[in-house]
């Protein structure tokens, strides 16, 4: 029997890239996507071009617009403007505006309910703690923290099979990110990354600057900042 892994997938960069690591890794891939309220539809739409790629069995679209009714986050709340300076490395407990309440808690959480029922192995995340925005769910504490608690929370766990978190990006920089994806051919271009939706790396908000600088130290020329439209 083939080993199956769900894959929590934006559509954004790392998300994608996971995709890659996940596929190269022999596991059948059941990725998992969240619209959560978010600003646009263009993470969803561009992470179901991602799945058609790699030919998934199934793609899972969850409706969360909750944590867009409650708001808190400049992704989900119009009200709250979308920085366009990145956060201050610096401070450790500068977290940006962009920060989604619990989102990863939420979505980690949603995925072992998946994987134990379709006898998925690993939950794919794509969270790193070098270049990324400040989160708190993104720290490898916090990855370990949810690998304890799903091993506790399910059937899977229980019964000794366990469902495995990975994080393969943690400790990469965009630059490493990139680079490991470019050698397994992930589809970049069928990414996105702009806080505004933005059909091209827009250069100014925060995910969008990591991207474009992630790709520049790599030496490689982003695909979506060099399309038209």
């Amino acid at each position: 029997m083939e080993k199956k892994a769900v894959v929590v997938l934006s559509g954004g960069l790392d998300s994608t890239t996971c995709m890659g690591i996940a596929k190269d890794a022999g596991y059948e891939l059941y990725p998992l996507t969240f619209h959560y309220g978010q600003r646009h539809n263009r993470e969803v739409e561009q992470a179901k071009k991602v799945a058609d790629f790699y030919s998934v069995p199934a793609h899972r679209l969850v409706n969360l617009d909750f944590l867009g009714q409650i708001g808190g986050s400049a992704l989900t709340d119009t009200n709250i403007e979308v920085p366009v300076v990145q956060a201050n490395a610096e401070d450790e407990e500068d977290i940006p505006a962009t920060y989604v309440p619990a989102r990863n808690m939420i979505f980690l959480s949603l995925a072992a309910a998946y994987a134990e029922v379709v006898g998925a192995e690993a939950i794919y995340i794509g969270v790193s703690t070098v270049d990324y925005s400040g989160y708190p769910d993104c720290r490898p504490e916090f990855i370990r923290s949810m690998n304890e608690t799903v091993q506790l929370a399910t059937k899977a766990g229980v019964k000794g099979t366990g469902i495995r978190i990975e994080a393969p990006l943690a400790h990469l920089s965009k630059k490493e990110t990139i680079e490991w994806g470019l050698t397994l051919g992930v589809p970049y271009e069928l990414s996105t990354s702009c806080y505004q939706g933005g059909a091209k790396a827009c250069g100014e908000c925060d995910s969008c600057r990591l991207r474009l600088k992630g790709f520049a130290e790599a030496g490689a020329k982003d695909p979506i900042s060099y399309q038209k439209g």
